[in-house]
């Protein structure tokens, strides 16, 4: 799917409140669609296993299917698979080709551990969720927190690598969920004025700005290790998923670009081509307040100003 430049633009010139609103209410139904199909599901198996790259939003989007689910009646438990992290042991730590540690591998984590526990909570017993202490690189069972899941109660298991083959071969009734901005946005020629992975990377260096006080450099020093992931442990498993869900937002490209571009322009020309490709891009598309968008939009995510106060 793509979005069009120029019913973006007009959108914004025209009515950018009724604009951002219809992209918002487009989105819903999507969490709407996501909650109805998983409940359909919750006979075969109480786990929802949510991957997708970075800066899909996936926090957010799994936050919405939660409360969808529990107007539907049916109560639902989110948990980081972050938490399942193993404690770093340089010794036997996966390392990428250059020698450092892959912080971006699924061996990363202890997957016996999180498969005994989805056949813990699809058998209705109590497990202990641990809790990883990124500031110690050490996870914490002192932390950990009960858990067990009633008769029409889910678990929602959000992160990067949830549809893995380590993990989905030992879950297969799981429903599993792939999330990513699948859509870029296009010229009337069909040409790509600014491509998914992009707005990715924008929503990214915004909110590492936003909450982190980190500037744009920080965030691209890392992206093309980031990306290497995606590509080596991601994207390749997302035809495991049950459901694919864009989670873009038409009018992303023009709220992001007020607050992104100040940021890329004090990268030094040349030296990223991807700034230089962005910056291009953003020149085409016409700039959104921030106040047009709803403190519940997934949107408020990455710019700030709700969604829960970044939960």
């Amino acid at each position: 799917m793509a979005y069009s430049l120029k019913q973006l633009n007009e959108g914004i010139r025209s009515d950018p409140q009724a604009f951002v609103d219809e992209c918002d209410a487009a989105f819903h139904k999507k969490v709407e669609t996501a909650a109805q199909k998983i409940a359909g599901h919750r006979a075969e198996s109480r786990i929802i296993l949510l991957s997708g790259p970075s800066g899909s939003g996936k926090t957010t989007t799994a936050l919405k299917i939660e409360e969808q689910l529990e107007k539907m009646g049916i109560q639902t438990h989110t948990v980081s698979m972050d938490n399942y992290f193993n404690t770093i042991d340089p010794e036997t730590a996966p390392r990428n080709r250059e020698g450092a540690i892959d912080y971006e591998s699924p061996f990363c984590l202890d997957v016996d551990l999180l498969n005994r526990h989805f056949a813990m909570l699809d058998r209705g017993e109590t497990i202990h969720v641990p809790k990883y202490e990124f500031a110690r690189q050490m996870r914490s069972d002192i932390l950990s927190q009960p858990m067990r899941l009633g008769p029409d109660e889910l678990a929602i298991f959000e992160g990067i690598h949830a549809l893995n083959d380590i993990i989905v071969g030992k879950n297969p009734r799981a429903f599993k969920l792939y999330i990513a901005a699948r859509s870029s946005l296009r010229d009337e020629d069909g040409s790509v004025v600014f491509d998914h992975a992009w707005l990715r990377l924008c929503r990214r260096i915004v909110r590492d700005y936003q909450f982190r006080g980190s500037d744009a450099a920080f965030t691209l020093k890392m992206w093309s290790n980031v990306r290497r992931g995606e590509k080596l442990y991601i994207s390749p498993y997302k035809e495991n998923a049950n459901l694919m869900f864009d989670s873009s937002l038409a009018f992303e490209f023009a709220v992001l670009k007020p607050i992104v571009v100040p940021l890329l322009e004090a990268i030094p020309a040349g030296k990223y081509s991807v700034v230089d490709d962005m910056l291009r891009g953003f020149e085409k598309i016409e700039p959104l307040d921030s106040k047009y968008v709803a403190p519940d939009s997934l949107a408020r995510e990455f710019i700030g100003g709700s969604i829960y106060d970044n939960h």
